[in-house]
């Protein structure tokens, strides 16, 4: 069985700001997280992620840089409701977003888990390496976020005593 909740970050760290996902998985996979929690730096390898997504966790937390027209830097947590239609609402510099994750593991045979997106408004997303210093100060909130939403979930899906062992 794979992790209850799988943290991706998405992003190419060759278009500035863009970078924000993996910056921030990146901080991440030196954190104590819950070991039902596996995060993985998924760049621009959207399939790689569709891949492994094919065993269902519980949850996906996605981060990337996300255009929403707030000031650069500004964070966001998203619920999408609809991945079919995530794409046009959340513009990428990557060719990598959800909607493709997703209709990848459909083709794969799999079943899109629940999504939570932690996002952050690019400055900048053109050819360069480094983020731009709004977005790099918004990484230790990006991170709380995510530790914050894996904490509500594994509390809030914990099962009941006595749930899940026989006598």
């Amino acid at each position: 069985m794979g992790p209850r909740i799988v943290v991706a970050g998405i992003g190419n760290i060759f278009l500035g700001d863009d970078a924000f996902g993996v910056e921030v998985a990146n901080r991440l996979k030196n954190d104590p997280l819950p070991p039902a929690v596996s995060v993985v730096d998924v760049g621009i390898r959207s399939l790689h992620l569709a891949y492994a997504l094919l065993e269902r966790p519980e949850l996906l937390i996605a981060i990337d840089a996300v255009r929403r027209g707030d000031t650069p830097g500004t964070l966001t947590l998203i619920e999408p409701t609809d991945l079919d239609t995530l794409g046009p609402d959340v513009p990428d510099g990557h060719g990598t977003n959800l909607s493709t994750v997703m209709a990848a593991l459909r083709t794969l045979g799999g079943t899109p888990p629940p999504v939570l997106l932690v996002g952050c408004e690019p400055e900048s997303v053109e050819e360069r390496i480094g983020l731009s210093p709004a977005v790099a100060r918004a990484l230790p909130g990006a991170a709380q976020m995510v530790r914050e939403a894996v904490t509500h979930h594994l509390v809030h899906t914990a099962p009941a005593a006595g749930e899940g062992t026989t006598p």
